[in-house]
């Protein structure tokens, strides 16, 4: 009776394996990588350089993507409105979209500052850019404000998380594995399958109380969050992203530079009195705008982060 129940279970996993093996591959030729590759830190950055400019009046900008995410984020609906007139870069954070990370690579959010602020510095820019971040992103981007200053000339937070989360929200739960072995057999087995029976349900959570666009599975990307390596990243990224959080807030008001912030009171997964009136609180000249809607906000509200982004280049 034991063996018979260790071979159904192997075949089972091996069926679920097979299963999200071939969802990967599929994925993969639908969303091929759209820009360009840099080696940084050990790391394999897949980023897309866009737009014109900069010129002395005008930076670039940089754009880092949050928790489980990809450049699509920022391309859906933000990159056309400022690609005219600013040269605009958006990369995939080490271990997600098309990027990769060595498996020893440290994930916590001063170590991907550190590649953030290696990456600009490898981009040769004219002068130092506008860094835009969101939801985990923003707590990266604030990690090169305090850690590689010189890079930047200012930073932009979307949603962005700012301080210790000890709880993360019930949708991302199940992404709470700190054995990688574990993380490595889930990624290959369950959680494939479920992103299909929950996909909406997560989706609706993170993007609501604003709607789900119907383009965003190809548009902006969300079926990459199919593949294991995203699963497995993801993991890593929030099993880490606690880990600096607490000693960065106490040096937030070593800031020097201008950062600018925007919220949704709406928002599901990171609250704005927790995460943007906590850091305006240790940044009395943070100006924090707040509007209806939901986390999402590169996707849902991208005139209001077009105008965010747009007044912070003018005081980088």
């Amino acid at each position: 009776m034991l063996l018979q129940t260790i071979i159904a279970l192997a075949a089972t996993g091996g069926g679920l394996a097979l299963f999200t093996g071939w969802t990967a591959s599929r994925v993969e030729k639908a969303l091929p990588p759209r820009g360009r590759f840099m080696d940084v830190r050990g790391n394999r950055l897949h980023y897309l350089d866009d737009g014109t400019g900069p010129d002395d009046d005008r930076p670039a900008v940089v754009m880092v993507h949050g928790l489980g995410g990809q450049m699509h984020h920022f391309t859906h609906s933000l990159l056309g409105r400022l690609r005219t007139d600013h040269r605009v870069i958006v990369v995939d954070r080490p271990g997600s979209g098309h990027s990769t990370r060595p498996d020893d690579a440290p994930a916590n959010v001063l170590a991907q500052a550190g590649v953030i602020a290696d990456f600009i510095r490898a981009l040769k820019l004219p002068r130092p850019p506008l860094l835009v971040g969101h939801s985990l992103g923003g707590a990266i981007a604030l990690g090169v404000a305090l850690d590689h200053p010189e890079t930047i000339s200012g930073v932009a937070l979307i949603a962005a998380l700012t301080h210790p989360q000890e709880t993360p929200p019930d949708i991302f739960k199940g992404l709470a594995i700190r054995s990688d072995i574990a993380r490595r057999l889930v990624a290959w087995t369950m959680a494939t399958p479920m992103s299909f029976l929950r996909g909406r349900k997560v989706l609706d959570e993170v993007f609501g109380p604003d709607p789900v666009p119907a383009d965003f599975a190809i548009a902006g990307g969300g079926l990459l969050g199919l593949r294991p390596k995203a699963f497995r990243s993801a993991s890593i990224d929030m099993v880490a992203a606690n880990d600096d959080l607490p000693a960065m807030t106490a040096r937030y008001p070593d800031i020097a530079l201008p950062v600018h912030m925007i919220f949704a009171r709406g928002d599901r997964i990171l609250d704005w009195r927790a995460h943007g009136q906590a850091l305006q609180a240790k940044l009395p000249a943070l100006q924090l705008t707040l509007i209806d809607g939901g986390h999402m906000l590169p996707v849902t509200a991208p005139d209001a982060v077009e105008t965010l982004i747009r007044n912070a280049t003018q005081r980088a």
